[in-house]
């Protein structure tokens, strides 16, 4: 029944701000729409999954947390220093891979995922 992940909406205080911040820091082209379309590749994948009210794994006050998954987690990471953006919280692995997170201007925890 379903096809694909369809996209994340939501609010902000400062759309230039933020526009600018996904822009700069994850080198994603925000159009003119306030917006991008994020084409899928062969080998990456979309995860849904719930969490409950209280799992520590993000911040119980977010009630969403965006994942993207990159092609080299230590260039990201190399990518991030340059531009100022600090880890919210260090590399770790697992079996899944390995993850680091970092915070957009409205302090949301971000993901970033190599498979």
């Amino acid at each position: 029944m379903i096809k694909g992940f369809g996209g994340v909406f939501w609010r902000t205080k400062n759309l230039d701000a933020i526009k600018k911040w996904y822009s700069e820091v994850l080198k994603l082209e925000i159009g003119d729409w306030n917006g991008t379309m994020i084409k899928s590749q062969s080998g990456n994948e979309t995860i849904f999954s719930f969490f409950s009210e209280d799992d520590p794994y993000f911040p119980t006050d977010q009630q969403v947390m965006l994942n993207f998954q990159v092609h080299n987690l230590d260039e990201t990471i190399k990518h991030l220093e340059l531009v100022g953006v600090p880890l919210a919280r260090k590399k770790e692995r697992s079996e899944y891979g390995q993850f680091i997170w970092i915070e957009d201007p409205d302090g949301r925890l971000i993901e970033l995922w190599e498979k």
